[in-house]
């Protein structure tokens, strides 16, 4: 759910009059659709299938957006990434097609844009990340045209993949990483060595490029294991990484991008010309979440403020969250998503039954980096960015099998285990023995 926050306030604001208002009740209410929010749905209700649980989610389709890069590469079909969202909600949940414009906490309420007051007895809250176009001036007006693209959009996907595989001929291409926490930090990354494989095969003879990663971050990737692998990447395939690079402006009619560069705890300006940018905006969590006591006290992100090991609420003990939307801090990613259902889960159970948490979560995500079309780094790791691996292999390899993996197996697990609320193959649910409303 990705309201404006004019929208937003406008619509609290009608929800603060004095106007006729629907009154529903559920025992859980679980806020978004995606993929944290179906999953834990699905999860709870194999544990006890007499829960009352409501799902909150507007959108009548589902988008499994880690696929979008593989769209924007020319792999995969844009229909192949969704579906209708009826039938992926849980069978004994219920679905209220509607989105969340104010939080209220202390009363247990949650309020909605078309008027209804949802009272719960727990919350779950998993309603995605907020894209904000709107923090680069004058990325709104450039997107789709001119060279200006970007995957975090699910219709520029296709024009993304016109640009890399037809229209740019030559000149610099620029791929942008922001100031903020992103869903998918890879992503930015695996575009471009798919543009750059592109490019250098075009026709044969290959176009004449320039490529650049300009990431506000200090270094290739958040995990040094996995980073080194990376910097050799880059210097293999000749790509120039600027770091503390964050994209302030695009103008559009002279195509530039202005950057503002951090060198030595001084932020001066630089523009760079672009034949094409790919750009990844800042991100943040829904405006609802920012204006609501569920904040992170003090923080701009507007992160849901769980505490990283039970994913309970540091104030509110019958809240939960778990996703993008959440605090916790790990990559913003569906595997992340799967390491942390499980023990949401548990706890949540636990606290029906006025039990302390049974389980915790290390941190454990996965970002599968596209290292070119045909190569993969399956990136694992925890809390601590610990390297881990679910394959018997040095992970910080490329490798053409996880490129399999990344193409073909992830996929049919997202949709036919992970949002069935099943196990992948090899993996078992935590026991829950422990928890009286646990149902084998």
């Amino acid at each position: 759910m990705t309201t404006s926050s004019n929208l937003v306030s406008s619509l609290a604001a009608n929800l603060d009059s004095d106007g006729p208002r629907q009154t529903l009740r559920h025992h859980i209410v679980v806020i978004g659709g995606g993929a944290a929010g179906i999953t834990v749905t699905a999860q709870l209700l194999q544990h006890n299938p007499d829960l009352d649980i409501a799902i909150i989610e507007p959108s009548a389709q589902h988008h499994y957006q880690p696929g979008w890069t593989l769209v924007g590469g020319g792999v995969f079909r844009l229909e192949d990434t969704t579906r209708d969202e009826q039938t992926l909600i849980p069978k004994g949940s219920t679905w209220i097609q509607d989105a969340v414009v104010k939080l209220d906490p202390d009363h247990n309420t949650v309020l909605t844009q078309d008027g209804q007051h949802i009272q719960y007895e727990f919350l779950v809250v998993c309603p995605g990340i907020q894209i904000d176009w709107h923090k680069v001036k004058g990325l709104p007006e450039a997107l789709g045209k001119n060279g200006v693209t970007s995957n975090y959009r699910r219709d520029l996907t296709l024009y993304t993949r016109q640009l890399i595989q037809e229209e740019f001929t030559g000149g610099t291409a620029v791929f942008t990483y922001p100031n903020t926490p992103i869903k998918c930090g890879g992503a930015p990354q695996k575009i471009m060595y798919m543009a750059d494989d592109a490019f250098k095969q075009r026709s044969g003879v290959g176009v004449n490029s320039r490529v650049l990663f300009c990431t506000a971050g200090g270094s290739m990737f958040g995990v040094k294991a996995y980073s080194d692998s990376l910097d050799k990447v880059v210097a293999r395939r000749g790509i120039e990484p600027h770091f503390h690079h964050n994209l302030v402006e695009i103008r559009a009619d002279a195509k530039e991008a202005v950057f503002e560069v951090t060198q030595g705890g001084e932020t001066v300006q630089r523009v760079i010309p672009y034949a094409m940018i790919h750009v990844v905006p800042p991100m943040s969590a829904p405006d609802f979440i920012k204006n609501s006591p569920l904040a992170v006290p003090n923080n701009p992100g507007g992160w849901v403020d769980v505490d990283k090991d039970t994913l309970r609420h540091h104030r509110y003990p019958n809240v939960f969250s778990l996703g993008d939307a959440s605090s916790l801090p790990t990559s913003k990613t569906a595997a992340a998503v799967r390491g942390e259902a499980p023990v949401l889960v548990a706890n949540l159970l636990a606290a029906i039954q006025q039990q302390p948490p049974q389980q915790t979560y290390d941190g454990y995500t996965c970002c599968p980096l596209i290292t070119g079309y045909n190569s993969t780094i399956m990136a694992e790791f925890d809390y601590q960015n610990r390297p881990r691996s679910s394959f018997l292999i040095n992970p910080t390899k490329e490798r053409w099998s996880m490129w399999l993996v990344k193409k073909h197996l992830l996929p049919r697990l997202y949709w036919e285990r992970m949002l069935k609320g099943k196990p992948f193959e090899g993996e078992r649910l935590k026991p829950l023995q422990g928890v009286i409303g646990y149902k084998g």
